[in-house]
């Protein structure tokens, strides 16, 4: 069965919500997720987006402020054109309707780490949760959006693969997750907005769909990726047995959030200059050197001195999710440990977000624009959702929509029924623990190398479960996350130098001369 679609967005993210809205009134879109268009990384974002939108605030400083963040490795042209563009960017999502918190002078900005200025709009302290439902309405009411739930892209369709001169994307294979079918679904042009691969790790703030699908998918059909080493941590989420990957947003540092040891040491100070406001790799690397040098199981983000009225004001969310937990906040410090968080690299794109593969582009957290470099600056990622999002679509309607070839089904004739949830299971928490102890937040050769030999077993293991049984959920998920890894573990090997968020007790220094890491495509 083949269903053809001028434009196929994988993902539902702000990327693919935002590409798919500009472009639906003159295209018919295919919006594809794993779960429900509510379920997405964009969804659980806290702090809000970063944009220069007053008088004692300027281009330049937010571009000064994303290049230090960023080691060195920030692409100038491509944050110059993301920075230019967070006014209209902004424009845009208040005029769907997003809410963005007012005060009697206008909107409220706060400030996180590595900021210079307070320049981040924000929805209080649930800011992509208001940016989703407000796409989302946008999206379901828009009769030229098909949205497909419960679908999960398992590869996608090129020339190569058909044995066509031009190789071109025209689509791809697709799971109905509820139905255990296997369709082709063809477009003129293809989004890849699936969002990042925190579920490599143990612990991760990111939702359980972040499981490295774009990128994989990407990869395995020839474009390059990048700087997939630079995975960040983000110093705080929720230490507690009962909250599952719940993030305390940087916000509350920049608030003036103070993190302690048990015994209310506060130890920031020792390790820069910018305290609690320093950038998000050297508060999680201190957090993380304080734990193991004290055998502590968390630290502790002290929020008492501010007072019940004021976090009830700023971050209600935070505070009503702590307090179910037992937790109070107004009047106790909130134990907090580093999780993967963003992944800095992806797939390589330049600035209309085209990939390396014609009618293929990636947006988001998938993407790798040049932007966040070495680390992310907080709060940047919304803002290039938006930003380059609106690049795609300004290139595609520029453009005469080919027409798609004849696809060929799935192929099912080969692959029979196994059970096969024990062995997956076990394989998923291996990767995840070894990901975590191996290529975590401080790193050496000895460890890579020992991932690398485990990522290797994996992948074996799970190449002859993918050729000789009925493809599911689970193991399109695991395929993805065990070759999202091994990008990773590669990338980390060639880096022979501690920088930004990659950091290597064999190689400490930063080497002068900065370079982008880069894999070709599998192809």
């Amino acid at each position: 069965m083949t269903h053809h679609f001028d434009i196929l967005v994988l993902g539902s993210g702000l990327a693919g919500q935002s590409l798919a809205l500009r472009l639906a009134d003159t295209h018919r879109v295919a919006l594809l997720t794993k779960r429900s268009i509510e379920d997405s990384a964009t969804a659980w974002a806290q702090g809000g987006i970063a944009a220069v939108l007053d008088d004692t605030d300027s281009i330049e400083a937010h571009i000064r402020d994303t290049l230090e963040a960023g080691g060195g490795l920030c692409d100038p042209v491509s944050t110059r054109f993301v920075v230019e563009r967070g006014r209209t960017a902004i424009d845009w999502l208040i005029a769907q309707g997003v809410p963005f918190t007012r005060t009697n002078t206008g909107y409220h900005l706060t400030r996180e780490g590595g900021h210079s200025h307070r320049r981040v709009i924000h929805v209080a302290d649930a800011t992509g949760a208001a940016v989703q439902q407000t796409l989302n309405a946008k999206t379901r009411a828009h009769p030229n959006i098909t949205i497909l739930e419960h679908h999960l892209a398992i590869d996608l369709i090129t020339g190569a693969k058909l044995g066509l001169p031009d190789n071109r994307c025209w689509g791809a294979y697709v799971l109905d997750i509820e139905r255990d079918e296997v369709f082709t679904l063809s477009a003129s042009h293809t989004i890849i907005a699936t969002g990042g691969a925190g579920k490599v790790y143990l612990y991760t703030s990111n939702p359980d769909t972040a499981t490295g699908d774009g990128i994989a998918m990407a990869w395995r059909a020839g474009c390059r990726v990048a700087n997939m080493e630079f995975i960040q941590f983000h110093p705080t989420c929720l230490y507690h047995p009962h909250a599952k990957s719940f993030l305390i947003s940087e916000a509350l540092r920049g608030e003036g959030g103070i993190l302690r040891l048990p015994d209310g040491t506060r130890f920031m100070p020792a390790y820069d200059p910018r305290a609690e406001l320093a950038p998000r790799d050297i508060v999680a690397r201190a957090i993380d050197d304080e734990m193991k040098r004290h055998g502590l199981d968390c630290v502790f983000l002290d929020m008492t001195h501010k007072g019940e009225a004021f976090l009830l004001e700023h971050f209600p969310n935070i505070h009503a999710r702590c307090l179910g937990l037992g937790i109070d906040m107004a009047k106790q410090p909130i134990p907090v440990v580093p999780a993967a968080h963003y992944t800095c690299g992806g797939i390589m794109v330049d600035m209309a977000a085209r990939t390396d593969l014609p009618g293929l582009y990636a947006l988001g957290e998938a993407s790798c624009t040049g932007l966040h470099g070495a680390n992310r600056l907080a709060s940047n990622s919304l803002l290039e959702c938006v930003v380059f999002s609106e690049a795609a679509a300004h290139d595609i309607l520029n453009q005469k929509p080919p027409s798609p070839p004849s696809l060929p089904h799935w192929d099912e004739s080969r692959v029979t029924d196994a059970d096969e949830e024990i062995v997956l299971s076990h394989n998923w928490d291996e990767l995840r623990r070894f990901m975590w102890d191996y290529v975590g937040i401080v790193r050496t050769t000895k460890r890579l190398e020992r991932a690398l030999h485990r990522i290797r077993l994996l992948e074996s293991e799970i190449a002859e479960y993918y050729a000789n049984f009925r493809v599911s959920n689970d193991l399109i998920e695991l395929r993805n996350l065990v070759q999202t890894a091994h990008l990773i573990i590669r990338s980390a090997k060639r880096r022979h130098e501690s920088r930004g968020l990659h950091f290597s007790r064999d190689y400490p220094e930063t080497q002068s001369k900065v370079k982008n890491t880069v894999i070709k495509g599998r192809g």
